[in-house]
């Protein structure tokens, strides 16, 4: 009984991990359907709102306000590929959202700074080795996730 009482306990005091490492499966899944076949299959995608709602009962301290502000530059991003002729994904942008819900405002910037960054330097190279042109277009989704995970382990969030 001692045993199983001790491992609740330890599930509880680290529920916000648990979480974080499903978060993380759950994105490196979406990279590698991304990278590989272009596309997101809408209804996986929609099941990181699950994982989002969860996250909120793992017993992280933040603010709903924040976590609805992540929603909302989500739905900014949304807007984009809207008004870009999905230039940038709609998969790419529900993903943003989720992401905003579960992580909340802030920690989505520090995660769409990272991602946004490494898409940058990537390809400024691919253009520097002639591998790309300006019209070329690339998988996103694995950038986010390169970005949340570099966040998870620096302890960003």
């Amino acid at each position: 009984m001692y045993i199983l009482r001790s491992a609740a306990d330890a599930v509880i005091k680290n529920s916000w991990i648990i979480c974080q490492c499903i978060f993380l499966i759950y994105l490196l899944v979406l990279a590698v359907m991304d990278f590989k076949y272009r596309r997101l299959p809408l209804k996986f995608l929609l099941s990181g709102f699950m994982i989002a709602a969860a996250g909120w009962f793992c017993g992280r301290d933040i603010s709903v306000m924040l976590l609805a502000a992540g929603g909302v530059a989500g739905i900014f991003f949304l807007l984009i590929s809207r008004v870009s002729g999905e230039a940038f994904g709609y998969g790419d942008s529900i993903l943003i959202l989720i992401m905003g819900v579960f992580i909340g405002f802030w920690d989505l910037l520090y995660v769409l700074l990272g991602a946004f960054s490494m898409a940058a330097v990537f390809s400024a190279f691919m253009l520097i080795r002639h591998h790309f042109s300006r019209k070329s277009s690339f998988p996103f989704v694995p950038f986010l996730a390169a970005a949340y995970i570099g966040g998870v382990f620096i302890g960003a969030f």
